[in-house]
């Protein structure tokens, strides 16, 4: 019996090859996964993986050099694309490791190490600066940007949000939903999609402050309640791409960098809390993040400024 595992197995690893068990992998992922993560799934296994290992058998998969793959890609990706390519790989290959008892060396896989880069944030002036702006353009558009200034949605939260959302009564925004654009394996393009938002903990309601509330008020003008914010329009939204663009703009507008990318106005939100002295569990929430650690690891970072201040209470 044991003789008969052994040559079924021996069989399988000179006949089952990378695009099988990838896809085997993928049926397992798609019933598990959001459809945006699926799709980010596929697009890459398509895009990077495939075209490498897609008729390597599980024996060839055993005797090869992941690291040969990897040096290529550094010489045409960042680190990070990289890192993702090389993550995704992993997994399959464990995949493959318990289903057909393969031995490949998958520790032996050398990930780029990645900088730490200081996060980007806009400064007092330029805050004020981008917020005046807004404000005094008194639109939709204008709006949604002092609203992620000031709440710290997401763009994609954003621009699914919809005057429903919205409860001027109770003085708080709901976040229900996200709206992107991913890669559709029917078709090989791009659609959008409006699904929940990134995490059960980005499913959140969020207090406005007085500021918020009143732009809010004097701009509502009767817009219906499936009406998206972004356009006061039922059938028109505005995807995060476009949304970046008009962004982009007001920077330009206002003479701020153009180098600050939508995701600052998040960071700004959250540095500007943890200034305020607002605990970690309450700005965890506040962005939807799933564990306080994410909030920590990323926003809980104490300037030198800071540290020199409580050093002078010692």
């Amino acid at each position: 019996m044991w003789l008969i595992e052994k040559v079924k197995t021996k069989i399988k690893k000179e006949k089952i090859t990378f695009k099988i068990a990838t896809e085997e992998w993928l049926g397992l992922k798609k019933r598990t996964v959001k459809q945006s993560t699926y799709s980010n799934y596929r697009y890459g296994i398509n895009k990077y993986l495939l075209p490498q290992f897609e008729k390597f058998t599980i024996k060839a998969l055993e005797n090869y050099d992941f690291n040969e793959f990897v040096d290529e890609l550094n010489q045409d990706y960042s680190p990070k694309t990289v890192r993702d390519i090389i993550t995704k790989l992993k997994s399959i290959l464990y995949y493959i490791q318990d289903e057909y008892g393969a031995n490949i060396k998958i520790k032996k896989i050398i990930s780029p190490q990645l900088e730490q880069v200081p996060l980007a944030i806009l400064n007092k002036r330029e805050t004020k600066k981008l917020e005046k702006h807004c404000l005094n353009e008194n639109n939709l558009k204008s709006l949604g940007i002092v609203i992620c200034l000031n709440i710290g949605l997401r763009i994609g939260e954003l621009c699914a949000l919809k005057w429903k959302n919205i409860d001027l009564d109770k003085r708080e925004i709901r976040v229900r939903k996200t709206l992107q654009r991913i890669y559709d394996e029917k078709t090989g393009k791009t659609k959008v999609i409006i699904d929940t938002p990134k995490s059960k903990k980005s499913v959140r309601n969020i207090p406005i402050s007085n500021k918020i509330y009143e732009a809010l008020k004097n701009i509502k003008n009767g817009a219906k309640d499936e009406a998206f914010f972004l356009t006061g329009d039922i059938n028109q939204y505005i995807e995060p791409r476009t949304y970046e663009n008009i962004y982009k703009d007001i920077l330009e507008k206002t003479k701020i960098s153009k180098k600050y990318n939508f995701h600052v106005l998040r960071h700004t939100f959250s540095t500007n809390c943890i200034e305020a002295g607002m605990d970690i569990k309450s700005l965890s929430e506040l962005l939807g993040h799933s564990s306080v650690e994410i909030t920590l690891n990323k926003y809980v970072h104490s300037s030198y400024k800071t540290k020199k201040k409580y050093l002078e209470k010692l």
